[in-house]
């Protein structure tokens, strides 16, 4: 089973990419983030041209996640349980036995302010819930945009990253809690090229001087992490034209 997650930064300009990338990899399952369109308006029949089921949890302008997959996924759910929250960023389903969870992750915005303690109460919440989720699927993989860079060697400049959003170390600290609940990060479980990033600014050329950060990430639990061949971050949709900010990452499970 291959499962994939990309951040596509608005799927009504990405459709084109979207598409072309899935015709060429055909994952299994793919997990968007940063859909940014009600779900009235999501492009089902496109999807379903290519074999694709889809499910959607989107609004207008802003967030929205959506999943496609090659078998109808069961047992959804489209909310952090018990928290609070009007923006659409969960997305989880079952396929062939295996309970994937797409996320967009808050972004943050600047360390120490409101947006910035949202995203640790966000991250907590979405701890408490992996704790229960991993308890009822013993094979789940949670996908998408994290939002944070775990380790120095996902940052193409730690020292200028340090403390920042993205890499401060409550963020870091957040995601080793993940990783703890019995998670692994699949990326890290193969030796992987020195500046293996999944994001890149638009300002300054930042792609072109491979000034990136990895914050997109496919987490697995240990018994679907037994069974992971590869893991690799595609870098070529990100110098198409109009790109998202990030590239698509896919893992294969026998």
């Amino acid at each position: 089973m291959k499962i994939a997650t990309w951040n596509v930064n608005s799927l009504n300009v990405r459709l084109p990419h979207v598409l072309q990338w899935l015709k060429a990899e055909q994952p299994d399952v793919l997990g968007l983030q940063e859909t940014k369109l009600i779900d009235d308006k999501f492009p089902h029949a496109d999807f379903e041209n290519l074999g694709y089921h889809t499910m959607c949890c989107g609004q207008k302008t802003y967030n929205g996640v959506a999943i496609a997959s090659r078998k109808p996924l069961a047992n959804a759910v489209r909310a952090l349980p018990d928290f609070d929250d009007t923006q659409c960023r969960v997305l989880a389903g079952t396929i062939d036995g295996v309970r994937v969870i797409n996320v967009y992750v808050p972004n943050g915005q600047t360390v120490g302010l409101e947006k910035y303690r949202y995203k640790l109460a966000w991250l907590d919440a979405l701890r408490h819930w992996l704790q229960v989720e991993l308890d009822e699927y013993p094979e789940l993989a949670i996908v998408g945009d994290f939002n944070i860079a775990p380790e120095p060697r996902d940052v193409h400049d730690p020292a200028e990253w340090e403390g920042k959003v993205l890499f401060s170390e409550p963020e870091r600290a957040a995601f080793r809690a993940l990783l703890g609940l019995g998670l692994k990060d699949s990326f890290r479980l193969f030796e992987q090229p020195e500046g293996s990033f999944s994001w890149w600014d638009y300002r300054a050329g930042s792609f072109r001087r491979d000034r990136g950060l990895r914050i997109d990430h496919v987490l697995a639990s240990d018994a679907l992490a037994a069974r992971c061949r590869s893991v690799a971050i595609d870098r070529e949709p990100r110098g198409w034209e109009r790109p998202s900010d990030h590239a698509p990452v896919m893992a294969d499970f026998k």
